[in-house]
Formats: structure tokens, C-alpha cells, sequence
């Protein structure tokens, strides 16, 4: 599930909490980074228990409206087709993914304004009504369905991204990523009609298929253990390398970078520089500045030639 660019994204937070707290233990760090890795997961389990729970709100409307004073002909009988959807019965009737949500007390409980207004949002949509006007009916179409609420509903929703930072401090910013990985999903889903909890790293996964792969899990720890060890190392060379004025403007998340940047190319020789290099200066356009990206690519690079890494 996580590939190496959002472990090197985990790797730069936990060694962001590490410049700003130097209390912080080594211990203490990598615990956070297994914490931060597996609520991830934690964050996939709770979007995919959204197609239950929105069907179930889609239920609890169509059945309001069958049952309310005056309703009209459409309202007495309406299609049943998404509320019937074959993908939200196959996680309904799911043990493990049952299961997995119970011990991980992951329910959208509570959360009936976001549900109606998905439910509401959908009605509008006209990708929705093609769908509930076709006459054909499929797994594999109601797992195209999800696939298209899922790009479309979820990314840019206000009041689901604040529900997600209540509910744990590492899921609003990997939603996208998290996306991704429930699509890929609900494409499994579609073609074999049964859901697999995704392995917790990607290098997991390709072993399973049989092709020969380094642990993602021993990456990340020994790229955190050698910048944290490091760390104030790299930092003095960082400010050694700018000028007083620019060594006062150095901002913490671009020094951070840099020196995992410099701790990967030193304990991963096996990985090209560049490679690297592209790798912190992509992090640095989303957790930095405007000119984060040419200060971080060029120190990177001029560091690394001297030190023979490059």
C-alpha cells in the first residue's frame, strides 16, 4: 500500500517533529513513523466503510420518502438499484472487513449531515443518473459507480477533510493518496468479487507476486535513524554553505530536507543521487515554500558532488 515517495513524506514529518522538539528520542521517532504508517491503512478502512454507510443513507431516504404523507408516483416506486449496489453487500457481508472495522473502532457513525449531503450531491450528478437509468446491471458497473464517486465527491469536500482531522492528526493530508489505493480497490472488487486488506507496505505486495524487493519498512526506519543520528551534522553544513543572510531566512522544513536528501544518498548508495534529489525537492512543493524547490534541489545538489555522492 505505501509506496517509498509517501514514506519519504513520514520520514520528512518525523524528522520535522525532531528539529523543532531535539528531546525527541530515536525510540519515540520511529514509533511515531510505525503509528503514522499504519493509521494510513486505518484511513483506507474508513473510506471504504463509507460505501456501506453511504448506501445505507441512500436506504433511509428512498424508504423516507415511500413513506411520508402525499408521496408522489416516482417516491411509492423508486429504482433500487443503488441502494441495492452489489459492492456496498459485498463489504456488508465481509467478516475480516467487518471485523477489522470493529477492532479498529472505525464507524461514519455520527456523521449524518456529511452522508445526506453525499447522497443529496449524488442525485445531481449525471454520471449518477446514467447509471441509475441503465437497464444493465453488473458488479463490475457498480464498482466503476464507486470509482467515479470516489475522484469525484471525496478529494475537495470541506466537511469531510474536517472529520478526518478530528478523527486522527496523519489522515487529512494522505486522502488523495488514500483514494488511490480504495479505486484500485474497488477495481479488485469489481473483477473477483471479494476484498483483500491491501499489505502495509508496496514492497509486500510485490513479493507476494514473486518479484524480488527490498523492504519499504527497513527503508524508512534506516533512513530516519541516519538523519536523525545526523541530523545536527547536516544541519551545520547546510548553514555553512549559505550566506549569513540566507542562513537566517533557512527555513526548518527546507533544512529537514536536505538533510534526508544527504542521509539517503550516503545509506543508500544502491539508489541514484538524482533520483534522491527529485524525490525532497517533489516533497518540498507541497510542505514548503514557493522557492523551496531551487534551494533545496540546488544545495542538494552541490552537497552531494562534495561529498562524492553524486
Amino acid at each position: 500500500m505505501l509506496n517509498r515517495r509517501i514514506l519519504r513524506v513520514k520520514a520528512f514529518k518525523v524528522l520535522y517533529a525532531y528539529a523543532e522538539n531535539p528531546q525527541l528520542t530515536l525510540k519515540e521517532a520511529l514509533s511515531g513513523l510505525d503509528a503514522s504508517c499504519e493509521a494510513t491503512r486505518d484511513l483506507y478502512l474508513y473510506m471504504m466503510a463509507a460505501i456501506p454507510a453511504i448506501t445505507g443513507e441512500a436506504a433511509r431516504l428512498t424508504e423516507a420518502a415511500r413513506t411520508k404523507f402525499n408521496p408522489t408516483e416516482e417516491e411509492l416506486h423508486p429504482r433500487m438499484k443503488f441502494v441495492q449496489n452489489g459492492i456496498s453487500a459485498l463489504l456488508q457481508e465481509d467478516p475480516d472487513f467487518n471485523k477489522l472495522l470493529e477492532k479498529k473502532k472505525i464507524s461514519w457513525a455520527g456523521n449524518d449531515a456529511l452522508l445526506f449531503s453525499l447522497v443529496q450531491t449524488l442525485k445531481t450528478r449525471p454520471y449518477f443518473q446514467e447509471y441509475m437509468e441503465a437497464e444493465s446491471s453488473s458488479l463490475k458497473e457498480d464498482a466503476r459507480l464507486w470509482q467515479r464517486i470516489y475522484e469525484e465527491e471525496f478529494e475537495d469536500n470541506a466537511e469531510l477533510l474536517s472529520i478526518l482531522e478530528d478523527n486522527s492528526i496523519f489522515w487529512a493530508d494522505e486522502l488523495p493518496y488514500v483514494l488511490g489505493t480504495c479505486i484500485r480497490s474497488l477495481e479488485q472488487l469489481g473483477r473477483s468479487g471479494r476484498w483483500n486488506l491491501p499489505p502495509l507496505y508496496q514492497s509486500e505486495i510485490l513479493a507476494a507476486q514473486g518479484k524480488p524487493a527490498d523492504s519499504d519498512r527497513d527503508f524508512v526506519h534506516k533512513l530516519v535513524t541516519a538523519a536523525f543520528g545526523k541530523y545536527q551534522e547536516y544541519s551545520a553544513l547546510v548553514a555553512s554553505s549559505v550566506s549569513q543572510w540566507d542562513r537566517e531566512r533557512l527555513y526548518t522544513t527546507d533544512n529537514v530536507l536536505i538533510a534526508l536528501g544527504l542521509a539517503e544518498a550516503e545509506t543508500f548508495p544502491e539508489i541514484p543521487t538524482k533520483v534522491s534529489i527529485n524525490e525532497y525537492v517533489e516533497i518540498s512543493k507541497y510542505y514548503s515554500t514557493p522557492k523551496s524547490r531551487g534551494f533545496v534541489n540546488g544545495l542538494l545538489d552541490r552537497l552531494t558532488k562534495e561529498k562524492g555522492l553524486l
